[in-house]
């Protein structure tokens, strides 16, 4: 064919990029598309963090392309509306696009193809958003696994395909205006009350990261994981978000090292909850599997957790984590989510909604899939399991030195008091500034 469109969407990298790679191939002449989506800029999908992180990543990608005799066309608008008028303008006779699982993703996809399929224009879909894609693998009763232990045995077990190199040249061609939007002015309107201390986007700091985390840290990840304050985790989730580091790329990268079972682990996870979210597009709105839980309406309480001030120091400081960094740690994710719904009794999709506010890394799959998992109400084999924040507080952070870097009020108090400032006597209680428990403290 003589035209295609490449349209990215949460797949911002040249390598390993199965939908790029394709449209390269079968094409004479590529065009690399994003069209910045109003309906999740400034929806409730749209969040500061993220859109800074989505520029970024946009303009580091445009780099990669130019480097290869490209160039990113930027759109502002409608996906679908945007993407037909380029295909038009430029006479394209196909569209390719990364598969995703979303329901919102999969209704653009769907109607992309209605529409596309009118104007006489194929769609061709591709995996890379996860390393083994939803549907590949499944199990002999059904659609889907609903149980992470045999979905992570058929994962491991499965034949991955090859990573891709990228494209040495993506074929442009002359004459198109790819200037688009200026992203400094989309910063400006979109990402004011952003977090101080985010990571950069984009395939290059992610790429850099995975280097960085193959040479050596990935061997204490087995064990030291879950340390809170040892910060023993990749960071990773962010640029797999946005699909700056190819997860296929990373895990098969991760498998031959030591310590790479245990970090592969984590990535089954992450294509767990996308398979689950696959079959149940309304995992971020609806029980996965109801259990008549009855929520508390107190919007106090969930104030004062979305703000750090529950008093309870380690609930407290993953709160203030997520706030200053648009990220918080897996151990501290778990804590203050057990936190806001076994012991205040508040329904998940508030503390789901917050997360999706500041999370870097917040996506549809991942962040619904572990709300769900920590209430109860979705793929955990034991969902009346609660985390006690002052036990694992202990376990995970037992020099309270998480809680000393994100709740400075404590910054002064030893590990014997730091994690249950109540029990001081109140002239130094008042003195900190910390506030009392919310609720009372678990025995």
């Amino acid at each position: 064919m003589d035209t295609a469109i490449m349209l990215f969407t949460r797949d911002l990298r040249v390598h390993d990029q199965p939908a790029l790679a394709a449209a390269c191939s079968a094409a004479g002449r590529v065009v690399p598309l994003f069209v910045l989506d109003d309906t999740l800029l400034t929806g409730r999908a749209g969040a500061p963090n993220r859109i800074r992180f989505l520029l970024d990543a946009l303009a580091d990608l445009r780099m990669s392309l130019r480097a290869r005799g490209a160039d990113l066309v930027i759109r502002r608008g409608d996906p679908v509306t945007e993407t037909l008028r380029l295909a038009r303008d430029v006479g394209a006779e196909a569209i390719f696009i990364s598969d995703d699982v979303s329901g919102y993703a999969t209704s653009r996809r769907e109607r992309l193809e209605r529409e596309a399929g009118d104007a006489g224009i194929t769609v061709s879909g591709h995996p890379g958003v996860t390393v083994v894609p939803p549907g590949e693998i499944t199990p002999t009763s059904g659609d889907h696994y609903k149980v992470f232990t045999p979905y992570w045995r058929a994962w491991a077990g499965s034949h991955w395909r090859t990573p891709l190199r990228a494209p040495g040249r993506v074929p442009f061609g002359d004459g198109l205006d790819a200037a688009g939007p200026d992203l400094d002015a989309v910063a400006e309107e979109l990402t004011g009350g952003a977090s101080p201390e985010l990571l950069p986007g984009g395939e290059t700091a992610g790429r850099e990261r995975v280097r960085a985390w193959l040479r050596d840290p990935i061997e204490e990840y087995e064990d030291g994981h879950d340390d809170l304050a040892g910060d023993r985790t990749s960071r990773l989730s962010p640029y797999l978000r946005f699909g700056c580091v190819s997860p296929l790329e990373l895990a098969t990268a991760a498998r031959k090292r030591p310590g790479g079972t245990a970090f592969d682990r984590q990535l089954a996870w992450r294509d767990f909850h996308h398979q689950v979210t696959a079959a149940f597009p309304a995992m971020p709105r609806e029980d996965y599997r109801p259990r008549g839980a009855r929520w508390h309406d107190d919007a106090e309480a969930l104030a004062a957790w979305r703000e750090g001030r529950t008093g309870f120091p380690i609930v407290d400081a993953g709160m203030r984590q997520l706030l200053r960094e648009g990220w918080m740690h897996n151990r501290a994710r778990m804590i203050t989510a057990s936190f806001l719904t076994r012991n205040l009794r508040v329904d998940w999709r508030h503390g789901l909604s917050h997360f999706n506010d500041w999370l870097l890394d917040g996506d549809v799959p991942n962040n619904a899939g572990n709300w769900q998992w920590v209430a109860g109400t979705g793929n955990d084999t034991r969902p009346n399991r609660v985390l006690n924040p002052l036990r694992q507080a202990a376990r995970f952070d037992p020099k309270g030195e998480y809680v000393r870097e994100y709740v400075p009020e404590l910054a002064r108090l030893d590990p014997s008091a730091v994690h249950m400032p109540w029990q001081l006597p109140p002239a130094l209680r008042r003195d900190l500034g910390y506030p009392a428990p919310i609720v009372d403290p678990p025995g």
